[in-house]
């Protein structure tokens, strides 16, 4: 596909008089110089900007022809854009047996032998268009006697009965809303178009009482999350119009932070906005933690915003690779050999973590792996570094030097899944569950209220908490909804995991 070029306003007259003098004469200094930066000016829009910080993409050609077979990125054949049968799991599914024929039934084409059933049947996916919300009117007759006035109406069919705005209505507003980034008014002017007025005002009110109902699911995440044995925790600027600060605080900044528990084999997201940095937040969530556990993992980046201080609760705490990278990526193109070295050696880490991911490896068999196959790299690594600044062969106060002195100064932190059993190697876990609050951000750009973004953050959590756990946030959320007073009473059956099971057990046995 070529690369769009964008138009670039040129005096072309002038550009054309210079090349004219050119033919007669040799160029001036002057002309030379204007002719010279007109082109470069050209190159650089015309050039490919790099959205990717792989190594392949950041050093040049020769580079990376000659970095790890692990760093270079394989080429990949061109995808088709479609999904097998299997991957509809959401679908609805219609079985069509066969008109004339049953399991059992003589072949009616050699008459000898019997049909069965195949174990995979034929299969067509037909999509269809809809709103996203729809609206039903139903109009109920309605007769009056001509002689007393009695009035006697149709009674309304079960379909009409309860909310005027269903539980499902009010999931797919969250879930367009909190988990696509899809603003109250872009979804007005979308129904408006489809001539179902929903008002933003009214889209508000919904979130705001659903946000009540569901609170008791909020806390029960947060005290589920506290147990986890690995926390991932960063933070991303956020705006809130009206925000009301706690007397004292001279602080201006407003943030969303992330954060993401491991406990066993479930994942909890918890969104926080408000401001509270990141570190302040985990330690609210570290107060409920029982103290017969053990210290857990901490992963964030090197900022002290981000690391916890509550009482009572130690924790160990490890440093992102990803952002010690990020820094020598920023200076590539300036050290460019340099900057190889580094990232190939870290490329055989990385390369390390997938393989132990892909083999299943438990956090003990990960952990020997990494000492067996990472840990000589990253000890020759860090030799390297020390001795590019001990022996100036790199000045301190240049962006390298500055990159590795971050790195040698960060060091143990960097390196704690060489020595603790499931310690994370980087925070990309909670990057990318940020880029949610980030997405709502771009397109909304701002909380009116606390209360509002407290919201957000009950409706993200929830939505991510599924999508790390593979439930479908949408029935999540109806579910939940329809179920308020079995959730209030017992929240803690209502996780992502779990709530199937307890709508189940509350479903009535058939006689």
């Amino acid at each position: 596909m070529p690369i769009p070029r964008r138009r670039i306003d040129v005096n072309l007259e002038e550009l054309d008089q210079i090349i004219d003098r050119g033919r007669q004469a040799p160029l001036s200094e002057s002309d030379g110089q204007k002719l010279k930066v007109a082109l470069h000016t050209m190159a650089d829009q015309l050039m490919p900007k790099r959205t990717t910080e792989k190594t392949s993409a950041v050093l040049s050609t020769t580079a990376a022809e000659a970095a790890a077979p692990s760093e270079v990125e394989k080429q990949k054949p061109a995808g088709h854009g479609r999904h097998s049968v299997a991957a509809f799991v959401g679908a609805s599914r219609v079985v069509i047996p066969h008109a004339t024929l049953q399991p059992g039934h003589t072949c009616p084409e050699c008459s000898q032998g019997k049909v069965y059933r195949q174990k995979n049947p034929a299969t067509i996916v037909r999509f269809i268009g809809q709103a996203p919300l729809q609206a039903t009117v139903y109009e109920m007759e309605r007769l009056r006697c001509n002689a007393c006035g009695q009035v006697f109406t149709a009674a309304a069919p079960q379909a009409a009965q309860g909310d005027k705005y269903d539980a499902t209505a009010v999931a797919i507003i969250a879930l367009l809303k909190y988990g696509t980034g899809v603003p109250f008014k872009r979804l007005e002017r979308l129904e408006a178009q489809l001539s179902i007025p929903l008002p933003t005002a009214v889209q508000w009110e919904l979130m705001a009482m659903a946000a009540k109902l569901l609170w008791p699911m909020w806390e029960a995440l947060i005290r589920f999350a506290a147990q986890g044995s690995v926390f991932h925790n960063d933070d991303t600027g956020m705006r809130i119009l009206r925000l009301v600060r706690e007397v004292g605080d001279k602080r201006t900044g407003v943030f969303t932070s992330g954060i993401i528990s491991i406990v066993a084999t479930y994942r909890i997201a918890l969104f926080f906005t408000g401001p509270k940095h990141a570190g302040e937040n985990i330690a609210r969530v570290l107060k409920e933690r029982p103290q017969a556990l053990p210290p857990p993992i901490q992963m964030c980046d090197a900022l002290s915003r981000n690391s916890p201080k509550p009482a009572g609760v130690k924790v160990l705490e490890a440093n992102c690779l990803a952002h010690g990278r990020r820094q020598i990526v920023e200076v590539a193109e300036n050290f460019p050999e340099e900057s190889r070295y580094v990232l190939e050696a870290l490329g055989t880490v990385y390369h390390n973590d997938a393989l132990a991911r892909e083999q299943e490896l438990s956090p003990e068999q990960r952990l020997r792996f990494h000492q067996e196959h990472s840990e000589p790299v990253m000890n020759e690594l860090q030799r390297w570094m020390a001795v590019q600044l001990a022996e100036h062969r790199v000045e301190p106060n240049s962006g390298l030097g500055k990159a590795i002195s971050y790195l040698l100064r960060h060091w143990s932190k960097l390196t704690l899944f060489l020595s603790v059993a499931g310690a994370p190697i980087d925070n990309n876990l909670v990057e990318r569950a940020l880029k949610k609050a980030i997405l709502n951000r771009r397109n909304a750009l701002y909380y009116r209220t606390l209360n509002g973004a407290h919201t957000g953050d009950l409706f993200m959590s929830l939505i991510h908490t599924c999508e790390l756990n593979a439930a479908n946030p949408f029935d999540y959320l109806t579910e939940l909804l329809w179920h308020a007073d079995e959730l209030a009473a017992s929240p803690d059956d209502w996780m992502p995991w779990n709530y199937r099971e307890t709508i189940a057990r509350l479903q009535p046995v058939a006689a």
